[in-house]
């Protein structure tokens, strides 16, 4: 049983929230119990020894006030040296606080309805809802108070705050417009089946060194059973999940070796002490949700400004402006994706225009390409385990190609990663990148032509490396291979796999010299 595991037997995690105010007192944490702040949001920042502390801020419902972002704003500036990043799972997390700070900012975000509960550790994370819940005319239903009762109920739970691994829960009302279920735990994907609303279950889904998408259990779910059957998967993940190898312990393991019948029939007999009903698949989204950006049509007549952050990060001035805009043009509420940016919604269609100038001046225009299809993990500037910087590095890169490149016609989505780890999904990318060394030089390992959406499949792991100084040119000269030779509407991966992966082997791409910008004029790009 490894270390932490032993630690959880000793003190139930969640009671670190008492232990908390002690330690910001004495200004020091307890080395043996510094794990457990995971429960609370909280990981010691690189390098450890420094004593600072990053902090993950879960948003319930994926939508939070226009208050509520100045109050995320005010801690970032107050405590965390005015950074502010949006993560992959619709989080806020801040950098550079102290451990005396950390009471203090819990009691901020309570004040407005902002938690760290399960934020992180081994338990139920935050429940990631469909931002366009409520909103687009294609949803079968919103998902929000489902979200919300999820949250609740299996969320921040102390039954599931010993779980062998983190467990990620996903709901949309838009299928054809989201993949994310994929990737997670379990999936909930609205859809109608001979006129009734209901759910198709996805489990196992789950990324890391070794990548598993997610498998149809095979069932339609009505509204009302969605908690208790998310309950029941959760509490079958309790109880007969790995625990000896922590390398071996997501859900995706267990699922893999009892196959997904037999996880049916435990989740069926043990926990629900009833059978499911049987369904068919819901629709796919073709591009996984990429896709949805810049202005969109809502089911009453307004419109949701989806707003691209630059891989996710923005300063405290830029989420005051954007509070201010919400209100302006909105009415009070912003909203976070999956894909590290956000949104405003309740947009009259008369002052779209005016928002999105507003929002061009902020650099955070919806109009976008690159810039909104892009992810990158946090990197060597505060992770302990990154091998390689990556928001910086990236951000410069989408800087530079995404004027060249915005008459893309198709989505085209490129998430680094740091290390193996896979915080932002290296593996179901048109490229994915995951970071490494070679001796002391930072490379990148490419994984070809990954999908969230309709292909549903992870990338091809290719041959040789990318050195992080021609990450850049490498990147260039495969977009504009794509644009120079595909057909109308086809998608990199309908085009990677027409060309075959040796077409892109980083060696081969890095070689040719006619197409793309070249090295010398990428120089600090």
């Amino acid at each position: 049983m490894s270390d932490i595991e032993t630690l959880k037997k000793e003190l139930p995690p969640f009671q670190i929230f008492d232990l908390i105010p002690q330690y910001a007192a004495a200004g020091a944490i307890d080395p043996e119990k510094v794990d457990l702040l995971k429960w609370a949001g909280v990981y010691p920042q690189r390098p450890q020894e420094d004593g600072f502390l990053m902090m993950r801020v879960k948003v319930p419902t994926a939508e939070l006030s226009a208050g509520a972002l100045r109050v995320v704003a005010g801690i970032a500036e107050d405590y965390g040296r005015g950074l502010l990043d949006v993560t992959d799972r619709q989080a806020f997390q801040f950098h550079w606080l102290r451990i005396q700070d950390i009471p203090a900012i819990l009691d901020r975000l309570d004040t407005v309805g902002l938690h760290t509960r399960g934020a992180c550790g081994d338990t139920v994370r935050a429940v990631i809802a469909s931002p366009l819940a409520g909103l687009d005319a294609r949803e079968r239903i919103d998902v929000r108070p489902l979200a919300l009762a999820m949250e609740g109920t299996l969320s921040g739970n102390t039954d599931f705050e010993d779980l062998p691994r983190k467990f990620k829960i996903s709901l949309t009302g838009t299928p054809e417009l989201e993949g994310i279920h994929l990737v997670n735990d379990i999936g909930f994907l609205a859809h109608t089946v001979e006129g009734e609303v209901g759910f198709d279950v996805w489990v196992g889904g789950g990324l890391g060194a070794v990548a598993h998408l997610s498998k149809r259990l095979g069932v339609f779910v009505r509204p009302d059973e969605v908690v208790e059957v998310g309950r029941a998967i959760a509490g079958a993940y309790r109880d007969h999940g790995y625990r000896l190898n922590r390398k071996k312990a997501r859900l995706k393991y267990l699922i893999k070796d009892l196959g997904v019948e037999k996880f049916r029939e435990i989740v069926e007999t043990e926990y629900l002490g009833r059978p499911l009903r049987d369904g068919p698949s819901a629709p796919v989204a073709r591009f996984g949700g990429s896709d949805v950006l810049g202005v969109n049509p809502q089911h009453d007549g307004l419109n949701y400004v989806v707003l691209t952050t630059t891989v996710g990060r923005i300063d405290p001035a830029k989420a005051r402006a954007l509070a201010d805009l919400s209100e302006r043009y909105g009415k009070g509420v912003v909203r976070t994706t999956a894909f590290q940016n956000m949104m405003i919604p309740h947009v009259k269609t008369e002052d779209v225009d005016a928002l999105v100038t507003e929002l061009e001046r902020l650099d955070l225009a919806p109009k976008a390409t690159l810039r909104g299809t892009t992810i990158a993990c946090t990197g060597t500037q505060f992770c302990r385990l990154a091998h390689t910087e990556t928001k910086a590095r990236v951000a410069g890169m989408i800087d530079t190609l995404e004027p060249l490149h915005s008459d893309l016609d198709v989505p085209f989505v490129i998430n680094l990663t740091g290390c193996s780890n896979a915080c932002t999904r290296y593996q179901v990318a048109d490229l994915g990148f995951m970071g490494a060394l070679r001796g002391e030089e930072e490379v990148y390992n490419v994984h070809l032509a990954g999908s969230i959406g309709q292909a549903q499949r992870t990338g091809a792991k290719l041959k040789g490396i990318v050195p992080a100084v021609r990450l850049t040119e490498y990147t260039d000269k495969v977009l504009s291979d794509f644009k120079a030779n595909k057909s109308e509407g086809e998608s990199f991966v309908e085009y990677a796999d027409r060309r075959g992966n040796e077409h892109f082997l980083p060696d081969t791409v890095l070689a040719e010299q006619n197409a793309g910008l070249n090295e010398r004029e990428l120089v600090g790009a």
